[in-house]
This record gives C-alpha cells, structure tokens and sequence, in this order.
C-alpha cells in the first residue's frame, strides 16, 4: 500500500484540509499521515474556529517522531501552514517522494489570509521541491503577476510557475474549471455551476489529482477523475443540503461527467 505524509490543517468538524484530504487518501487505498500544522474545531467561515497553530515543538517532535519510526511515503502533500518555521521543516520532508503543493495563501473574496511571509517562506522553499502546483486563480496570479481570468491565461501564468501546475477557479463563461499545465501540454476541465459550494473543494482537488499521479495516469485524465470526483461531491452536497463536503462513501474514481479539451 502507498503512503502519504500529509502536513496541512486537521480541522475537526469540517471537511477541509489536511484531515478531509486523509478520508480521501485512505478511500482510494494510499494510507494517510497526517501533521497537523493548525488544530480547528471547525472552519472559520462558520464563526470562531476554537483551536490555534500547532505549537513549534509539536510540529517538530511530530516530524521526528515519524521520522524514527522509519516511515517512507510515496508522496506529500502540503496545504495550509501557519508559520514559515512550518514551512522550513515540511521542505525537509520531501525529498524521495512526489511532491504536490497546494499554496494555500487566499483567494479572490478575502485576499491574503496567511502572513505574508508565511506567503513568501512557501514561495521560496516549497514550490522549487515540487512535482505539482496546485493554486487557485487567486494564489496564481500572486505567484506569477498574471491574472487567470480565462483558461488561456492560466496556461499562460502556470508556465511561469516553472513547475507542473493544477489551477482551480478558473472562469469559462457559464461553467467552472480546471486547467492543468505542464511541459508536455495543457488540459481544462469544466463542469456547470454549482450554488452553495461547501468549503473545502481545493483540498479534495488536491488529493484526488495526487491519487492519480501516484498512478501514473495520462494528464488528461488524472485531471478528468480529479475534477468530476470533486464535482460529484459538490453535487450530493447540493443535493442532500449538506453544509460540508460528504466525503465518505462519495463516488470519487467513477464521478460527474466533465468537459475535458486540450489546450496547448
């Protein structure tokens, strides 16, 4: 069974983060390690989170305690860090694995939600060790100065990034999608809009696309499971009225049907 160390935020009654992205990891048969980097009660859009940042020792002593033990992972995934102290021990972490970094630093509605340096430390020391970016619209053009506004503007800002990039978020006119670019091409997969999106979709795009890298699917369709797997459970969410992402027993291999068209 492959492995996964996934260091991000575990939030407890809700499904975002590093803690929706381990049910996801261990439905699809990768075992998850999860190190905490902030310990919520809930999502702060609900309201006070309760909880507060790992404390440095505890992050740390995690890391080590993994560490001798002699786990190997196959991948790591990074997410949501509340200090650059986090980000320089996660960057120890990822040598002899697939690497995929979410920079989660904010988004259209709310800006910059994490210190900038914090910013800034994921930018310097996480994104070169990487095999997959994985920004929203947002945290793109930050990274790069490019507004991706379309999809042809984020293939154009994700070659910038230097790096096999995901970007979500991106606006095609009456649908949503996904672009993901590399070397060897680029991909967008879009899929209607949907009301009352839970928190939490990023994450699980994160996790779904790096279950399909590990399998060494063609980008095309590591894309297309990773967007209608997401969007099947934004569906059942829309469907049952539920407020967070019904991760657990969703259809995440077989998911909604998706538009996928190359672009480059």
């Amino acid at each position: 069974m492959a492995r996964a160390l996934i260091l991000s935020s575990h939030v407890a009654a809700s499904s975002v983060g590093g803690s929706a992205q381990a049910l996801v990891l261990a439905a699809l048969g990768i075992e998850p390690v999860v190190v905490p980097t902030v310990l919520f009660g809930r999502h702060p859009g609900w309201g006070a989170p309760g909880g507060g940042p790992a404390p440095r020792d505890t992050f740390e002593g995690m890391l080590a305690g993994i560490e001798a033990q002699g786990l190997r992972f196959d991948l790591v995934l990074t997410g949501y860090f509340a200090s650059t102290e986090q980000v320089r021990l996660a960057a120890r972490c990822c040598s002899g694995a697939k690497v995929v970094v979410d920079p989660i630093m904010g988004d259209t509605d709310k800006g910059l939600y994490v210190r900038a340096d914090v910013a800034e430390a994921m930018e310097r020391a996480l994104i070169p060790l990487a095999d997959v970016v994985a920004p929203n619209a947002w945290e793109l053009e930050r990274l790069t100065g490019v507004k991706a506004d379309s999809p042809a503007a984020a293939v154009e800002a994700a070659r910038r990034v230097g790096k096999p990039t995901l970007v979500s978020s991106i606006d095609c006119g009456d649908e949503i999608g996904v672009v993901y670019a590399e070397p060897g091409g680029a991909w967008v997969a879009s899929h209607r809009r949907l009301e009352g999106v839970p928190n939490g979709t990023g994450d699980l795009l994160t996790a779904l696309f790096a279950v399909a890298l590990l399998e060494n699917l063609a980008p095309a369709e590591r894309l297309r499971r990773a967007v209608g797997g997401v969007a099947s459970v934004v569906e059942a969410a829309n469907k049952s009225g539920a407020r967070e992402l019904p991760i657990v027993g969703a259809a995440l291999k077989d998911g909604a049907a998706v538009r996928v068209e190359q672009l480059a």
